[in-house]
């Protein structure tokens, strides 16, 4: 692999480009002309226009990517997340073309990619299934016996795609017909599909999922947990590695599920399984992320692994170098994503020109952007600015660091999620870890942020040097930062 293109722009783009580049592998940008000036496209080696801003007219736009890698002369790609990640022809077409794909086999990426095929695989390998109906339903007649069956409250769930839609809760049998045919128009609207299924709906659940990587040599492996529950409109805000309430027995059958549900599909690369957790210390598959996820870096804090170089060394063939038994946690990591929103406004996404980018350094912070000081924030992709990252010993001194660093965090033109982070960590039910996914809708509002500088008042105390120090702690440092810093 002499010449990687990566098919993604923004912060995974940047983080992919800098592991090649130290690997020794040349880098290819793709880009919009919107992002004709973003920092992926300085970073890399090349960089190749693929279409107008919106997204479906360049970076999903299959003939121009394919074109680019053609131009180029690049004889693998990275797919990054998001985009044309888990699309299977895609995956395919870049075969096709003699060209590497770093990702999972288009097969593999099919039978996950659909909720129904990806529980029917996990089932041949006694992986731990919610109860629910064995296929898709037909009619919200079929959807109430089965939700009859098996008990309210009962999810309805589009068998195609994810981030919440095609997704309705149902509590009694007065509901169902209403649930399954908004569900079903959902579903058809936002994937192309309208089938979808009946699972018991587990009440106060966590999210919790365990990372995996597999060669192409048969070895299938499991990186420990991640902690997910805290999220917003079914999108993770907070994400940690590993679980504060896992023990190492739980820890060990669920990474042991993990593996199954890799082995059920005949996975190669680096994939994720994702798991509901419901009080009784149950635990239930829910799917399979055929790609590198978000939240990849508290997994490589606590690791010392650098998936990015794990994905190119198995894409190259290569056999993974360690057992199980040689995977050790250290320490304790936790992840804020940094969004562009407006909190006080649902959430809304904000736009505008970046007057004032600072980043927060300090001991165990790693901060993995794709934006810099003066850029405009475009309103046609994901407004996910940064993904803020602190290290501890122990869970504690991650949280404070990260407390620490958001107040070091600078943004000024577009509004943030900062401070919604650090209504999180503050809170009393996340700083004892007894919290589930219903956290954010149970205990925020707007009203609970606490005042701070924000707008031209944070620039001006900028300007007087205004730099709280991140804690320092007498520690051994993560090994990550330490072995793989690029």
């Amino acid at each position: 692999m002499k010449k990687l293109l990566v098919a993604n722009r923004g912060e995974i783009a940047l983080r992919v480009m800098r592991t090649a580049r130290h690997m020794g592998i040349h880098t290819v940008a793709i880009y919009s002309e919107a992002d004709a000036d973003a920092p992926h496209v300085h970073f890399a080696d090349e960089a190749y226009l693929v279409g107008p801003a919106p997204s479906a007219q360049s970076y999903l736009n299959v003939e121009a990517v394919l074109e680019a890698c053609r131009a180029s002369g690049a004889d693998a790609v990275h797919p990054g997340y998001g985009f044309l990640s888990e699309n299977a022809a895609f995956a395919e077409r870049i075969e096709a073309e003699g060209i590497t794909w770093v990702g999972p086999p288009p097969s593999a990426i099919r039978v996950m990619g659909d909720k129904l095929s990806a529980k029917a695989a996990a089932a041949q390998f006694d992986v731990p299934l919610v109860p629910g109906s064995a296929g898709a339903l037909a009619t919200a007649e079929a959807a109430q016996e089965v939700a009859d069956r098996i008990g309210y409250p009962v999810m309805i769930k589009a068998s195609a795609g994810g981030g919440g839609k095609g997704m309705r809760i149902v509590h009694s049998a007065s509901e169902v017909r209403e649930a399954f045919e908004n569900a079903t128009s959902e579903a058809l609207k936002s994937f192309g599909n309208g089938e979808v299924f009946v699972e018991k709906f587990v009440t106060s659940p966590r999210h919790i999922e365990i990372q995996v990587l597999s060669d192409a040599h048969g070895t299938h492996l499991h990186l420990f947990e991640r902690e997910c529950s805290v999220q917003r409109r079914h999108q993770k805000v907070v994400e940690e590695a590993p679980s504060a309430i896992l023990s190492p027995e739980l820890r060990a059958q669920m990474g042991e599920a993990a593996v199954k549900a890799a082995q059920s599909c005949g996975y190669v690369g680096a994939g994720t399984v994702e798991f509901i957790f419901d009080a009784s210390g149950a635990f239930y598959f829910l799917e399979m992320n055929t790609r590198l996820q978000v939240e990849h870096p508290v997994t490589e804090e606590v690791t010392g692994l650098d998936l990015v170089a794990e994905q190119i060394r198995i894409a190259r063939g290569e056999r993974l170098p360690y057992r199980q038994e040689d995977l050790k946690l250290n320490g304790h990591a936790i992840e804020l994503r940094v969004y562009a929103e407006d909190v006080t406004n649902n959430f809304a996404p904000d736009t505008g020109v970046l007057e004032v980018y600072r980043r927060p350094t300090g001991a165990g912070i790693r901060v993995d952007d794709g934006v810099r000081e003066g850029q405009e924030v475009p309103v046609y992709y994901d407004p996910m600015l940064a993904k803020l990252i602190a290290w501890g010993p122990d869970r504690e001194t991650a949280r404070q660091r990260l407390l620490a660093a958001i107040d070091r965090y600078a943004v000024v033109g577009v509004k943030t999620t900062l401070r919604f982070g650090r209504f999180i960590l503050e809170h009393p039910d996340f700083v004892s870890g007894q919290f589930d996914t219903g956290f954010v809708a149970e205990h925020f509002t707007p009203e609970a942020l606490e005042p701070r500088a924000e707008g031209a008042e944070w620039a001006a105390a900028l300007a007087e040097g205004y730099r709280p120090e991140i804690p320092e702690v007498p520690s051994t440092p993560s090994r990550w930062n330490t072995r793989f810093s690029v």
